[in-house]
């Protein structure tokens, strides 16, 4: 599973690479196929540039968790007839063995799809699928919420439900807002340290889950370790100790079965001020690892930790 970890965090590296998501989606002048859901053909601008998607589709492949998630949030679901192996929610979406992190495009192409969605062009997967008139939407890991937003409004364009994409983009903007909006303001901003794994690695401000972070006004220790400005620096056990963060939050509670007890027991963990005032928090390693409609409940994780820390002793 340590393995899996790494791999994972390699990607989230590689993602920061790619060319931003889809922005500004428009719809072909004169379409040909109307339908319920919206007029194909449609034009949407993704990462991999603007994909002409000729009708409705109705066989769709996803190679990435946070893609099944948003198909599934706008009401694509039933359209979706094959996901990757990392692919867990919801639980009905049809789990194979497919690859995100090393597709296979014969693989994919068994599956007869009018259209493949996907976070990495991992081996030139995308040329691949587009060689055989496979439609294929690249949609990266998002940078920020207003990214997961514009994800969810290219794949409501791309699949017909371009209203219900619209409102659930708007209901998570909403939601998370008023969280921000309700929870307390310390007196002071609180620091905090965000585990990806158990070697240390860690997030910055300027990524995804440091904006959200950032939505409370927290302070991001790793901000000053990353040295190469990745994003994603790998600190040591030793440098957590002398920056003492307020917060502890980890996102490895599935994959490397971390808790505030483990963390307590780590080598003069027992003293950070996370550990005594009871501010470790275990996040759902799949939601603080997805940019999706989920990214409310990390929300609200977050906005709990600081309101517990935020009450009068």
């Amino acid at each position: 599973m340590l393995h899996l970890r790494h791999t994972v965090v390699t990607t989230l590296l590689g993602c920061l690479l790619l060319a931003g998501c889809g922005q500004n989606s428009s719809v072909d002048q004169e379409p040909n196929d109307q339908t319920a859901g919206g007029a194909f053909p449609v034009a949407v601008t993704a990462g991999n540039g603007e994909v002409t998607i000729p009708a409705k589709p109705k066989r769709i492949v996803s190679l990435a968790p946070t893609a099944t998630e948003m198909l599934y949030a706008v009401g694509a679901g039933k359209q979706v007839v094959a996901v990757d192996e990392l692919s867990n929610y919801p639980a009905d979406a049809p789990r194979t063995k497919l690859s995100g992190f090393k597709p296979n495009a014969e693989a994919v192409i068994s599956q007869s799809p009018d259209l493949a969605v996907l976070t990495n062009d991992t081996d030139g997967i995308v040329a691949a699928l587009t060689k055989v008139k496979i439609p294929v939407l690249l949609e990266p890991a998002a940078t920020t919420l207003d990214e997961t937003y514009d994800q969810l409004d290219d794949l409501g364009k791309a699949t017909g439900h371009e209203p219900e994409a619209d409102k659930v983009a708007g209901d998570v903007e909403a939601k998370i807002d008023a969280i921000v909006e309700k929870t307390p303001k310390p007196a002071k901003p609180l620091t905090y340290y965000h585990e990806l794994d158990t070697t240390y690695f860690s997030v910055t401000s300027k990524t995804f889950l440091g904006q959200v972070y950032g939505k409370f006004g927290l302070k991001n220790i790793a901000d000053a370790a990353d040295k190469k400005g990745t994003g994603y620096p790998q600190l040591s056990a030793e440098y957590v100790v002398q920056a003492n963060p307020d917060l502890v939050f980890l996102g490895d509670t599935k994959c490397c079965q971390q808790s505030a007890a483990t963390v307590a027991k780590r080598p003069a963990w027992s003293q950070l001020t996370a550990v005594k005032n009871g501010a470790v928090v275990g996040l759902d390693d799949d939601i603080a690892s997805r940019w999706g409609p989920r990214v409310v409940e990390l929300v609200q994780a977050i906005a709990d930790a600081v309101t517990k820390l935020s009450q009068p002793k």
